[in-house]
């Protein structure tokens, strides 16, 4: 029994160290074959982007002159029912994107800002056309005069941006649709050969975006991704770092006939979402100081004399939900990463999502989880409880053996494992309710950690936020006596030293769960109540049985 204790205790902290160290390190796609990187050949199939893929992170504002165009240049005010946005005529590009209905993380009165111009972070959607004289994202468009606003029966809002007429007489149009009721922007291109040669342009689609990390979490010091990652049918979904692009060791499916690319952060995720089985490449490259540029190359087409053509790619950049993005594109909810233990955090979201429906209430979804998984494991548990409620009715029987043996530990051992055996007890026994609730205590603190769906969901009374700490910190109290009565109830262990270490595991608790999500702690309280009630009653109904007994 007091190996069972001991190793109890190692197995616990090494699962909650994982906690930490798994969410940093967790899901590592396998490496591809080597590739050619960016500045190497990487062509959609011919010499054409090769030689002219550099230009795409020729990113204004990066350094010098370009800065300062960036930041003069006008822009004009998109707002429908789900964004308010910026968009600049250098390049049409997306320079600020501002989420309606998900608000700031410290000013709950504004939107979150997604795409942002350098009030936060420096993060844009931008693309344009590759080949000589071809506008790009630092071609000046120009743009519709006052603040465009989607308007009631109105389901779309187009922006035509008109870019200067090249020297080969290619007339160029910027389209950008933006939609009721959904956080897809089309970006595509217009393009009217007036000329007299024909012209086979490729265009890119990218985002530009700082190194920096999104919100930060605020528990174990954990770190959830910040970065871009790529979707082929081949390679399936594979993460990104900045310091590996920086470093040139950045290992990705560069060449497909479908697939897409996004840039990934905590909550929200921003992607290009190109159609069809066009080939395609993707790239990732340092374009600045602590400034990364990645995005979707695209062939759009030979375009004869007194031809027009036409190209657009769909982009999301929104929230991680997840039902929604299954049905945008094959893989989106992928950016969704629960780490090695998605075979448990999925079905446990899914259950979420299920009891929420009901109740309306994601922590009365917590609770309800908590109850339903309580009576999945509910046999296991009482055959646990059983063994522990026995080994605490021997209790008096264990004092006197060692009274008996004295400092005699290998005889002390031998005398207690055959009185296990003749009582038929499993010492290991009541480690089993805790070793199951390991995984799942985990995969539930990275679905409360990683679903958007519970960011800033309030409970009741002083719980605005379950995916953050209780700002008082009642739970984690809670938590930490229902923990107290749960040692109360277990089998005091021989060893004086052991059994004060037990009794000291409550506070060590407590203060660790201090900064812990507060609905993971709200399930902890729950589970905890449902065992106490569950060992309770077993406690009672076999001591009781053992006095009739005697």
């Amino acid at each position: 029994m007091d190996n069972r204790r001991l190793i109890l205790t190692l197995i616990f902290c090494f699962s909650l160290f994982m906690l930490w160290e798994g969410w940093m390190k967790h899901n590592q796609p396998p490496a591809p074959p080597p590739v050619a990187t960016a500045g190497q050949d990487s062509g959609a199939g011919s010499a054409a982007p090769t030689t002219t893929l550099a230009t795409p992170g020729e990113v204004p504002g990066a350094l010098g002159a370009s800065a300062t165009a960036s930041a003069s240049a006008p822009t004009v005010t998109v707002r429908t029912d789900m964004v308010t946005a910026e968009v600049s005529a250098l390049g049409g590009s997306i320079v600020r994107l501002e989420l309606v209905h998900h608000k700031d993380s410290q000013d709950k009165t504004r939107g979150f800002v997604l795409l942002d111009n350098g009030t936060v972070h420096q993060y844009s959607a931008q693309s344009g056309l590759i080949g000589d004289g071809l506008p790009n994202h630092k071609t000046m468009f120009s743009l519709p005069e006052g603040e465009q606003v989607l308007k009631d029966g109105q389901d779309t809002l187009t922006l035509r941006l008109a870019a200067p007429p090249t020297a080969d007489g290619l007339q160029v149009t910027k389209l950008l649709t933006f939609k009721r009721g959904s956080y897809e922007i089309q970006t595509g291109y217009e393009i009217a050969n007036t000329g007299s040669a024909a012209v086979s342009p490729f265009a890119y689609f990218q985002f530009t975006r700082d190194g920096q990390a999104a919100e930060s979490v605020q528990a174990m010091g954990v770190s959830t991704f910040t970065g871009p990652a790529v979707y082929t049918d081949a390679e399936k979904y594979q993460k990104v770092h900045f310091e590996d692009i920086a470093d040139g060791k950045a290992k990705f499916a560069h060449k497909a006939n479908n697939g897409w690319i996004a840039m990934v952060q905590h909550y929200f995720v921003s992607a290009w979402l190109p159609q069809g089985d066009a080939q395609r490449e993707f790239y990732a490259r340092k374009i600045g100081p602590d400034l990364y540029s990645s995005g979707v190359i695209l062939p759009v087409g030979t375009v004869e004399p007194g031809q027009s053509a036409s190209i657009d790619v769909p982009m999301y950049s929104g929230p991680q939900e997840q039902n929604n993005l299954k049905a945008i594109a094959p893989g989106l909810d992928l950016v969704v990463d629960y780490g090695w233990l998605t075979v448990i955090a999925a079905p446990l979201f899914w259950l979420l999502q299920w009891f929420h429906k009901l109740t309306g209430n994601w922590g009365w979804a917590i609770i309800l989880v908590t109850i339903a998984i309580k009576a999945v494991f509910f046999p296991l548990s009482a055959a646990s409880y059983k063994s522990m409620a026995k080994m605490r009715t021997l209790g008096p029987r264990l004092k006197r053996m060692k009274e008996q043996y004295g400092d005699d530990k290998v005889k002390m051992q031998q005398a207690m494992m055959e009185l296990y055996k003749r009582e038929k007890i499993n010492p290991l026994g009541g480690c089993l309710p805790i070793l199951v609730q390991i995984p799942v205590f985990i995969a539930l603190y990275w679905v409360l950690l990683g679903s958007v769906e519970m960011r800033h969901a309030p409970w009741l009374g002083w719980i605005h936020d379950l995916s953050t700490k209780d700002p008082y910190y009642v739970l984690p109290i809670l938590m930490g006596i229902s923990m107290l009565i749960q040692t109360r109830l277990n089998p005091t262990p021989p060893d004086p030293i052991q059994a004060k270490v037990m009794m000291a595991m409550p506070i060590v608790f407590t203060f660790m769960f201090l900064f812990f999500p507060s609905g993971l702690v709200l399930y902890w309280v729950v589970n905890n109540t449902l065992s106490i009630a569950q060992q309770w009653q077993i406690t009672k109904m076999i001591e009781s049985g053992k006095e009739k007994a005697a």
